[in-house]
């Protein structure tokens, strides 16, 4: 019970007590644990998982508007897009390669993989 120059009732020291995580709480209780969490291997990052991006429809836009960089859009790419939507596609030779590159499946979506490829 702790003392205070007040009276203080149970559940008011339930309210005032600060939340701590548990993990803080393992490392405050004992140092070799937090040693043994530090030395652990962190687990492999997850493969990309597909975004709902369709590499037909990449293809298809490359195709007919690739010299405006839609495809770049469409991507994820807007940087990329917008440089492309100025200089015409690099005067059709940057979207050139770009229809290789999706038709390869090299150029992949900003944020994962294709969820249907061709």
């Amino acid at each position: 019970m702790s003392r205070a120059s007040f009276p203080v009732q149970k559940n008011e020291l339930k309210e005032l007590a600060p939340v701590v995580a548990p993990t803080e709480q393992i490392e405050q209780a004992s140092p070799v644990a937090s040693d043994v969490q530090k030395s652990t291997p962190a687990a492999p990052a997850p493969a990309a998982e597909p975004n709902g991006k369709s590499q037909l429809v990449a293809l298809l836009l490359a195709i007919f508007v690739g010299g405006f960089g839609i495809h770049r859009f469409y991507l994820g790419y807007t940087e990329i897009g917008i440089i492309q939507l100025l200089t015409a596609g690099g005067c059709g030779i940057w979207a050139l390669i770009d229809l290789v590159r999706i038709i390869t499946g090299d150029l992949q979506p900003n944020s994962g993989k294709y969820s249907k490829e061709l």
